[in-house]
């Protein structure tokens, strides 16, 4: 255990509870990202490099699934199927009892750059994913941009939603569907945008948040950010309202168990400390 005061995460209205402590989980790994909550109880999270998917089940740590060529962002829809951003083949897929299936690996003929983060929509309709380009060369590349898209999950159709900045890497629907949030790792932006299932407009804002990775939400509409300084809380309205700081540099991030626990993927470890507020927990 690691100890919060320590670590410098104690304010007189922190989020993480009071007498809390940083936990890790007793692993060492190489990069880790895409942790997600499942129906089971458990947390599944990737390690990018040795192109695994790991499930901790709050005492052991186990593979969950070998060979997911790179696989990086995860996250799973009502039914608890896994949606999975791959790097090293460049597609995102779905895995529906054990049976993984492609979904998106081309935009107007072109292969994807390297799909990195995915939220389904909370009609369950359609999925958004991310498609910076931090898993190829720059002479692999095919497309001339970096966006974001909208999968239809029943007609199969991709569409841009937006065409980023930079690197646009977390995003997250709201709980009624209406807003998405995006990260910029690139240009270390948070932006808000409505949704209606059309292509993005301006943003309703926009704000710093230094090398903005995964992104979550709780109940109270917070947006909690994996940032280079820590994971950073903001409100609604894109006012910073806290930095928790880690051990590590923190990756991504979800609420798990209860809701009140929150766990962090942060390069060689994976750690959770017990916060104040319920999240938002996709798929549950």
């Amino acid at each position: 255990m690691i100890s919060a005061v320590i670590a410098g995460l104690m304010m007189a209205d922190s989020f993480v509870a009071k007498g809390a402590e940083i936990h890790k989980i007793p692993q060492e790994f190489q990069f880790t990202e895409g942790p997600v909550w499942t129906k089971a109880g458990t947390l599944l999270f990737t390690d990018i490099p040795v192109s695994r998917i790991y499930e901790w089940d709050g005492r052991t740590v186990k593979v969950w699934r070998e060979n997911t060529k790179n696989a990086n962002g995860l996250t799973i829809d009502h039914e608890g199927n896994l949606y999975v951003c791959h790097h090293g083949s460049r597609n995102v897929t779905v895995i529906r009892k054990g049976h993984e299936s492609e979904l998106a690996a081309t935009f107007g003929g072109k292969k994807l750059n390297s799909p990195n983060d995915v939220a389904v929509h909370p009609s369950g309709k359609l999925i958004a994913f991310t498609d910076p380009s931090y898993g190829i060369q720059p002479n692999q590349a095919e497309l001339d941009h970096k966006s974001v898209y909208l999968f239809d999950l029943n007609s199969k159709a991709l569409t841009q939603f937006y065409k980023g900045k930079n690197m646009p890497n977390g995003l997250v629907f709201t709980p009624d569907g209406n807003k998405v949030y995006v990260a910029d790792s690139g240009d270390g932006i948070l932006e808000k945008f409505a949704f209606d299932g059309r292509p993005a407009g301006k943003p309703e804002w926009t704000v710093p948040a230094p090398g903005a990775d995964g992104i979550r939400l709780d109940e109270h509409g917070h947006i909690w950010a994996a940032c280079t300084d820590g994971v950073r809380v903001y409100g609604g309205e894109g006012k910073l309202l806290e930095t928790i700081k880690f051990p590590e540099q923190p990756a991504n991030l979800a609420f798990g168990k209860d809701g009140k626990t929150l766990f962090v993927t942060a390069r060689k470890g994976v750690y959770w400390v017990e916060v104040t507020v319920k999240g938002v927990r996709p798929g549950l």
